[in-house]
């Protein structure tokens, strides 16, 4: 990440349910107006509570956008390396919950534990696709943070910090369940031109402050690594700016 990216804006809603309503709107207009302009927007999904909160809400709102789903390309930030059916896969979350509703079908899932012999197989042939099919950069990537300020699945002192040779890499042993994970790497993330952080709940107060605080480390605090190239948003609710 370069200094001469914009500095984070905060936004702060009075609870999930306004959070997510803002950013499931905002989400719609980036992705109509994109496609008025005649680009096909690659849009970052992410998992967790209050992303499944923020796809329900673009199901619900998809219908008055006026979005042609047949033309967004949709990845994920990581994803849990367990069986293709477990309900702890991001891809099957955001499946349920608006993607196969909308008809979207340019989703790029991470090969599951049921399809590559291993997570280091799922996050070479991730890594192959985004280059194939990623379009140069994300469009708007959106990011949650851990409490331990971890961001996809890049913890805390952990070696994926460090990959600077790929786009995807696998996880072992991460300290939140399931251990077996892959996610993009900084290489990758940093390639988005609007990053979103949404972030809900008491329990991300202490993290986002550590993220957003003029000083501190990416080792320790890995969502202080990714910044957008032209603007980087973190949308949150009271309770998770209150210590702001």
């Amino acid at each position: 990440m370069t200094d001469e990216r914009p500095a984070p804006l905060v936004e702060v809603k009075p609870d999930a349910d306004a959070l997510a309503t803002a950013v499931a709107g905002e989400l719609l207009n980036r992705i109509a107006d994109a496609q008025a302009a005649g680009h096909v927007p690659h849009i970052g999904l992410t998992g967790g509570t209050i992303a499944e909160v923020v796809h329900k809400e673009v199901a619900r709102m998809a219908p008055a956008s006026g979005v042609d789903w047949g033309a967004v390309h949709f990845w994920f930030g990581d994803e849990r390396f367990v069986p293709s059916d477990s309900p702890d896969r991001n891809a099957g979350q955001a499946r349920a919950a608006f993607l196969d509703e909308v008809g979207a079908t340019r989703v790029h899932e991470v090969p599951a534990a049921d399809q590559v012999a291993d997570a280091e197989a799922a996050a070479a042939s991730y890594s192959e696709e985004v280059r194939a099919e990623g379009g140069g950069a994300f469009d708007v990537l959106m990011l949650g943070i851990g409490p331990d300020g971890h961001v996809a699945s890049l913890f805390p002192g952990h070696p994926g910090l460090d990959v600077t040779d790929a786009l995807a890499a696998a996880v072992h042993d991460s300290p939140k369940p399931p251990p077996e994970r892959v996610t993009l790497t900084f290489e990758a993330l940093d390639r988005a031109h609007t990053v979103w952080f949404l972030a809900s709940g008491e329990g991300k107060a202490e993290a986002v402050a550590r993220a957003l605080a003029d000083d501190g480390s990416v080792a320790e605090t890995p969502a202080r690594g990714v910044r957008g190239l032209t603007e980087t948003t973190w949308f949150l609710d009271h309770d998770a700016a209150s210590r702001l």
